[in-house]
Order: C-alpha cells, then structure tokens, then sequence
C-alpha cells in the first residue's frame, strides 16, 4: 500500500487489489479526522479534515489499523431480471471469443459481489470471480446511455441508474429501478450486495437464472423533490425569470459516498456564508445559486434579503414603482409584492441570494442541494415556481451589513489558482507538467457545475497509456481525458472517474474557482513537486500542507 496526494485535503490510499482496497474502506471507518472514503477499484480516496490531523499522522494511523478485525456482516442477496439486448452485446462476445448465447449463460452463472459505488447515485460496481469478464471501455463514450442499461466494464458489471453519458459496453437493461431514495438501502446495488442476473425477454417473461427477485420492485421514476407551482401559504419567492440557471443549495449531503452519492452544494460557499451572515442566518441555511440575468417576486411578512457572490446590476422594484439600487453584500427590506431583478453578471458567475428566515423545500438524504449530475434535491427552479420561506422572526442573529465586495474575475481576465500536484500527475510526460503550470487555460462555454472545461494551446502528453481503474475524485481535481485538456471539477462532479488527475486546486481557491465565466484564464501554480518521504515499512509519503478547518467537500 502508498499514500498518494489527491488534494490538499485527500489522500488517495492505492491498495494492492479490489479485496484489500474493500478492507481498507471497512477498517478505516471511524478513525477520527476523516470526513468521508471513497473506495475504487484498488484505491481508497480519504477526505480528511486538516484542522483535527495532518496528513502525516493521519497516514501513520491508516498503516497501523487492523484490517483483520472489520466484519462485514450478513450479505445482502438480490436477483435482478435482465433483458440482453445491448447494442455491444456481439462485439463483446467477438472480443471475449464467445458467442452471443454463451456470454450470457456466463453472466447469468456468475455471482456478482458489489465493491463499491461511483459515477452516480446507485451505480454499483460489482464483480464475479469468472475470469472471462475484463472487457475494455469503449474507445469513444456515448452521449447518453438509458437508465436500465447493462454494462462491461474491465472486471465489473454495472447498471445505469439513469440517463447520462457513458462508456461501458452495453449488453441489455433491466426494469428494475436502481436508485429510490424512499427505499432502504436507496441503491438496489448498495456495497456488499450479492447479486445474481436472471434472463428476462423483451415480452417481460423469465425464461431462466436464479428464483424471483427478492428486491423491492417499485413503479417508475422516484419523483424529485421540487418546489410548489401554487403559490405557498406564509413567505414566498416566485421566479420570474430563471436566467440560465436557478437552483437551491446548501451546504450539501456529505457521508452518502457509499451509495455513490457525491457531497455537492453550494459551488460558492463563501458567498452563501456571507450571504446568511448579513441577513442574520445560521452559516448552512439554504439560498437560491442562480446564473445569468433572474427576477423573483417577494410575497409574505416584511424580511431581508441580500445578494453575494457576482457582481451586476441588481435593482429592487417596489409595489409602487419605485426603483432602488441593490448593492452586493448589503442586507436590503423585502416588502409584499417587491421584485428583485439581477442583471448579467459582469465580474463572476454566480449570485447567491439569502433572504431572513431561510429558503425552505422537501430534502433528499438529509438536503436540499440540487445536484445536477445525480438528479438529487429539488428540480432547478423555473418560471412560475414558489419557494417557501422561512419566518423572519425565527433567525437566530441580528442583520448584519457586511457590504463584502470579493475581486472576482470578468471574461478575459487571468485568475492564479493554487494546485497541488497528483495522485496521478506519473501517468503524464515532464513536458505536460510544464505546460499544465506553464501556460494560461481559457475555461469555455462548455463548463457547468460538473466542472470547468478548459482549453490550452498545448495539450497534456500522457506518458501512461491505457485505462485508469475507476477511483475516487475530489472537489477541485484537474481531470485529464484523451484529448489532453483538462477538466477542473466542481460540486456535482463525478463521485469515481476513471481519467487520470492530475492534480487539485487547493481548498482556499475552490469558491473562486466557482466564480470563473467563461472566457477567463487560468493559470496554475504549484509548489515543487519534489519531496517525497518513505515509511520503513515501504509505504510512500507524500507532505501535505493544511491546518486549516475546512467545509466538507
């Protein structure tokens, strides 16, 4: 086993196989200063928090645990109906020197064990003990695969939970639903989960594998949380104009990675706890992230609001018609019937609006963060929606005008962000490591809240080829596929990915990273990346900085 860096705030435990990699995850549950792992496929990623333990005691206490003495208790077992018409169903079977029939008796035979869960809410990544299943990826991803769908991935057979992109081969679908946050455990896949496939045709009919399914079945989509298209009882906003987008976010649902749940939330936490602080909040209370130019209408009791994070025009219209200017960070009186309008963002990305009393909506595991990728939390807002809020007498704390005014970034600026290198900046040449600092990156119109696209004049030359084992990604992590131009991860990103990182922005940077429209450059600074220490027992350590308590990201 070594220790490589994955952060600042991130270890990346690389095990010796799957099976020590798994009883890793299971020793290491409840050592104190960790925040959160992340099992892949050899690896353990683990979020630490560096204000409770460094990373050298921390690593030094990893080593020392007694892996012998996790149990994993009783086995779950599941049989799930699957239907075997991928549309790559002939060329695995070409690949793998089978026929069609006998690929699918052998995973019809096979017991499949889930390792562990990534790439979204209730992907499980199971694996058999037959060794005639190592099929590669496909060479280009598809855009959209459909939930149901049956997959071959190296070792592992997985279903898609729902539609998205993805480059597994596909063999069939099944009916079943994967993921449902009212069942218990959501993921049907959950960790630990024995599961056997049985033979399904297209008319619904089992004609052969293992007895009914002892799962819950349950009917169509889970529907989202979302908020009222009626208007509300009590305080209310009502969208307008949505902009380019409208979402609630908080402080987002940590602890869920074994389900494949990604943390997510606010992409600006700066902003949101300078947003609560001014109008008298606790720092986690929900606020509305929006992006381009919005317009919301205030119903209810008189209460305060305030608008963080970009800089535009922002203007209040009262019920008579009087115009008054909003400034950024400065608590403003929302009366009955008021209209906030923000324009265009002209430094930064995203405004962050918090109103006294707080944003209110159904949760999903515990939050009401909107997660893009997994589809988790409320739907994001649109024209015609209500958002509850909260009383305004409820706040804990005086209104408080912090008139904060942040230097952010407007196209075609440069913005310095803060790296650290690895876990895997090895798989890359000395002349990507160059260019990776050397050279500015414009983040393009591509960019979302998985992360931001970048573009270089030098792409980044790997010096590993091949495919990656699926492992864990932090907040931040500088993601490089095939092409050579990077990926910087932000909140919904990818809970495992199987591109190499080659390094992470740095958790002081992480909220301004959020803040880069497109058309900004970036330039990477990192420190040397020489230093590397070496445990007696053989065990590589990589120095990491960080003494700082941070977010659970």
């Amino acid at each position: 086993m070594k220790f490589l860096r994955a952060s600042d705030t991130a270890l990346l435990a690389q095990a010796d196989s799957l099976e020590q990699a798994v009883e890793l995850n299971r020793a290491w549950q409840n050592i104190v200063g960790i925040r959160e792992l992340v099992p892949g496929a050899s690896t353990v990623l683990v979020h630490f928090n560096p204000a409770r333990v460094t990373a050298e005691a921390l690593m030094a206490q990893l080593e020392s645990t007694d892996v012998s003495t996790s149990c994993d208790g009783q086995a779950r077992h599941i049989t799930i109906p699957v239907t075997y018409d991928g549309e790559d169903l002939a060329s695995v079977a070409d690949l793998l020197g089978l026929s069609e029939e006998s690929l699918i008796q052998r995973h019809l035979a096979a017991e499949w064990t889930v390792a562990f869960s990534g790439f979204a809410p209730g992907f499980g990544y199971a694996k058999s003990s037959d060794p005639i299943f190592q099929v590669p990826r496909r060479s280009s991803p598809r855009t959209r695969v459909p939930a149901g769908a049956v997959g071959l991935a190296g070792p592992f057979t997985g279903i898609y939970p729902r539609e998205s992109p993805g480059g597994w081969q596909l063999i069939g679908h099944t009916r079943d639903l994967l993921w449902d946050i009212h069942r218990e455990p959501p993921a049907l896949m959950a960790p630990g989960t024995v599961v056997r496939f049985e033979r399904e045709t297209r008319d619904g009919v089992v004609v052969s594998g293992a007895p009914s399914a002892t799962h819950d079945d349950a009917a169509g989509e889970p529907t989202p949380a979302a908020v009222s298209s009626s208007s509300p009882d009590g305080n209310a906003l009502t969208v307008i104009s949505p902009g380019l987008q409208m979402l609630i976010q908080d402080t987002g649902r940590a602890g869920h990675a074994a389900l494949g749940v990604s943390t997510s939330g606010a992409a600006d936490r700066t902003a949101m706890r300078q947003a609560n602080q001014a109008v008298g909040n606790h720092a986690q209370v929900p606020v509305i992230e929006c992006i381009g130019a919005v317009e919301l209408e205030y119903h209810g009791a008189p209460s305060v609001a305030v608008v963080t994070g970009a800089m535009g025009q922002m203007q209040l219209t009262a019920t008579n018609g009087a115009h008054h200017k909003v400034s950024g960070g400065l608590p403003f009186a929302v009366d009955s019937g008021d209209r906030l309008s923000l324009g265009y963002p002209q430094r930064g990305l995203r405004y962050v609006l918090a109103v006294r009393g707080g944003i209110q909506a159904e949760s999903a595991l515990g939050s009401l963060a909107t997660d893009t990728l997994a589809g988790l939390g409320p739907s994001p807002l649109k024209a015609g929606d209500h958002i509850a809020v909260g009383d305004p007498e409820a706040a804990p704390y005086a209104v408080e005008p912090l008139g904060v005014q942040r230097d952010l970034p407007a196209p075609g600026d440069t913005v310095d962000l803060a790296i650290t290198l690895g876990p895997r900046e090895d798989w890359f040449t000395p002349a990507a490591l160059e260019a990776l600092v050397g050279q500015d990156w414009e983040v393009t119109t591509r960019s979302d809240r998985v992360g931001l696209r970048l573009l270089g004049e030098v792409a980044l030359e790997r010096r590993v080829t091949g495919e990656l084992p699926s492992e864990g990604a932090v907040t931040g992590a500088i993601q490089v596929p095939p092409d050579g131009q990077p990926v910087l991860f932000l909140p919904d990103h990818p809970l495992t990915g199987g591109y190499p990182i080659v390094g992470a922005v740095t958790r002081q940077d992480l909220d301004l990273a959020a803040q880069l429209p497109p058309g900004v450059r970036i330039r990477f600074t990192a420190p040397d990346p020489a230093g590397r220490q070496h445990g007696s027992n053989g065990t590589e350590h990589l120095p990491l900085n960080g003494t700082e308590p941070g977010d659970p990201r």
